[in-house]
């Protein structure tokens, strides 16, 4: 499973790397908006860093301005993905794209039915919201199993992208049931780490070394 930070914070995205958590990045234009800085040097600062995949979404709904912008943000930099809506139009870039060998990830999605449009659109990555899913009542991870047996049975090429991760067992339950990549905050990569037990036995280890004999 690849690990894909959510976040446009370069401190984050670095402190991912360090650990190894970081396969690639997923962007959003709320999350550039929250560093301030201007876009194109936001993304400049990630993909001088990241090898891997970076999603950069577009920010227009029309077929035509979506394509100019799926094709500038292409030529940024070979790593990028271009991330494109859940709608009419944007499936329909989603199929140019694919057709001209843009990498695509579908973003928004909140039912099986769009997700398998997204994968006969030739979407590269289709990114179900889990988190958001919860927040209405519904089952974000039922999702996942439901949009994984679709492509495992039409044997779709389309990756599932596991986005809005809350907590943990999202985590543990979109790898548990073979979900490619899972998109998480820098807060959340910070809580996979944490276990009571853990905390504990470290501090038994500690105690006890100091009642060690130097020399």
């Amino acid at each position: 499973m690849q690990f894909f930070i959510d976040s446009a914070d370069i401190d984050e995205i670095q402190d991912a790397l360090s650990m190894g958590m970081c396969d690639g990045v997923t962007t959003n234009p709320s999350l550039v908006a929250k560093t301030g800085k201007p876009f194109r040097k936001v993304i400049d600062a990630i993909l001088d860093i990241v090898d891997g995949p970076v999603s950069l979404e577009v920010t227009t709904l029309s077929y035509d301005e979506i394509m100019a912008q799926a094709r500038e943000l292409a030529a940024i930099a070979e790593n990028v993905v271009v991330k494109l809506p859940l709608t009419p139009p944007g499936l329909k870039a989603c199929r140019t794209c694919y057709s001209e060998g843009i990498a695509t990830n579908v973003t928004l999605c909140f039912s099986p039915t769009q997700a398998l449009l997204a994968a006969k659109a030739g979407a590269t990555y289709i990114s179900p919201f889990v988190g958001r899913l919860d927040d209405i009542s519904s089952d974000g991870m039922r999702l996942i199993e439901e949009i994984l047996s679709i492509y495992e049975h039409y044997e779709f090429e389309t990756q599932v992208l596991v986005a809005s991760v809350r907590h943990p067992q999202h985590l543990a339950q979109a790898a548990a049931m073979g979900a490619h990549v899972a998109t998480i905050p820098h807060k959340v990569i910070g809580q996979l780490f944490k276990h009571p037990l853990t905390d504990l036995g470290l501090d038994q280890f500690m105690a006890d070394w100091k009642k060690v004999p130097a020399g």
